[in-house]
């Protein structure tokens, strides 16, 4: 078969020469069965190891051992996460249901008491209930001193809490006439919070009484002891054996006092607060003595200073020094001038 391409002559001749010699040669053996494309195909497919993701990034070993953890790590940390939640929630459970059962101390019978029973501390002992069956009208334990020598308007069982209302010192029942002694009297005077040292005068406390009016004779202005080491009776409506868990936060609150007195102290009382203003001086509840002269002080013993240095050398050897939480009489004399 000739190529028209081929079978012409061309301009080099020892091309053609190689050409010609080239020509006399023939391959004398059948030509090699050369397989089919598909079937090529699907040997090298079947001879290949399968890739699962061929088109994938190949990961390095340390990679693929941290992917393999991860699920693990993830699994630990919910499961610690759900422990936590599930202890959170039984832990709130468990206070839900103990609310209101914790323990308090009451004040409660120790023996039967009947009516008309007059307390004593060997009558009533201590016990512990849950807290929401403890209202205010329940005795505690720091207030039992007030029950003590009262009467009971109610028989009373042994181990029954003690309620305020089975007392008989209601506010309705109390009298401070039964609090005068014979042949005392009870007068109260006005007084402001500053003329009661700011309010913290209470019942049964003792008081000096200072005076603070103008002198008819000079026309000055003075201040003197009236009377020393009085007793108060009553602060507005509480008095010592008042039952103060009975009475409103309000009225806890007062503006006047009332004071035991002899009847010509009385007298001297009401024209001392008439001529002027009358101010409480507190005493220690120990500090029975009295001074043989009264105190008496003028504007001119204020300017003058003609008392200050004696006074002061007084307060120093007499009034304690208290240091934290303990208290030390001052012995040392005062310093000379």
């Amino acid at each position: 078969m000739s190529d028209p391409l081929f079978d012409g002559r061309g301009h080099d001749r020892e091309l053609d020469a190689l050409e010609d010699s080239l020509s006399e040669f023939k391959f004398d053996q059948p030509p090699p069965a050369l397989p089919s494309r598909r079937s090529e195909s699907r040997a090298v497919r079947r001879d290949a190891p399968v890739d699962p993701m061929p088109y994938a990034p190949r990961a390095s070993a340390g990679a693929f051992s941290l992917r393999g953890k991860a699920p693990l790590v993830v699994a630990l940390s919910l499961g610690l996460l759900a422990g936590v939640v599930a202890w959170s929630a039984v832990k709130k459970r468990e206070a839900d249901v103990r609310k209101g059962w914790n323990l308090v101390p009451v004040v409660v019978a120790a023996v039967d008491l009947s009516e008309g029973t007059v307390v004593t501390m060997e009558m009533v002992s201590q016990r512990s209930i849950p807290e929401q069956f403890v209202t205010s009208s329940v005795v505690k334990p720091d207030s039992a001193s007030y029950i003590v020598n009262q009467k009971v308007l109610v028989p009373v069982q042994a181990g029954d809490p003690l309620l305020w209302s089975q007392f008989e010192t209601t506010r309705a029942a109390e009298r401070l006439s039964t609090k005068v002694m014979k042949k005392a009297r009870a007068i109260t005077l006005e007084t402001k919070g500053s003329a009661s040292v700011g309010g913290w005068v209470r019942p049964n406390d003792h008081v000096d009484l200072i005076g603070t009016f103008k002198d008819p004779a000079t026309g000055e202005q003075v201040a003197v002891t009236l009377m020393q080491n009085v007793v108060v009776l009553a602060t507005g409506k509480i008095s010592g054996t008042t039952n103060v868990n009975l009475v409103p936060d309000s009225q806890r609150d007062y503006n006047n006092v009332s004071l035991l007195l002899l009847p010509e102290e009385v007298e001297m009382a009401v024209l001392a607060q008439e001529l002027g203003s009358i101010t409480l001086s507190l005493r220690n509840e120990d500090d029975l003595d009295v001074l043989e002269e009264r105190g008496r002080a003028t504007i001119n013993t204020l300017l003058s200073g003609e008392r200050t240095k004696v006074l002061q050398s007084k307060r120093f050897n007499t009034i304690q020094v208290i240091k934290g939480s303990s208290a030390s009489d001052v012995r040392s004399t005062a310093p000379s001038e």
